[in-house]
């Protein structure tokens, strides 16, 4: 999933949905900065980063704390996370 793909679910009525674009915005952030992290490991990245690498993985852990408690409070609240059907929107 792109971060443009979830422009529809940020912009929604529904918290149920900006909850969904939220989780997805993370999770596409989080996998792309694991690549790095493995590409900046393996010696392949083919660009220099700035930053430390134990601040990468010190971001990365972050990341993901932060998605098992999404995870977590979309099971508790009966939030289908994979179901990214328009729902109709309440004014």
């Amino acid at each position: 999933m792109d971060l443009s793909d979830t422009v529809d679910l940020m912009n929604s009525f529904d918290y149920k949905q900006r909850f969904k674009a939220e989780y997805w915005q993370t999770k596409t952030r989080y996998e792309n900065l694991h690549r790095t992290i493995v590409k900046l490991k393996a010696g392949t990245l083919p660009y220099k980063v700035s930053s430390k690498r134990s601040v990468l993985e010190a971001q990365q852990r972050a990341m993901y704390e932060y998605l098992h408690a999404l995870e977590i409070r979309a099971e508790t609240e009966h939030i289908n996370l994979y179901d990214l059907s328009p729902t109709p929107e309440r004014r």
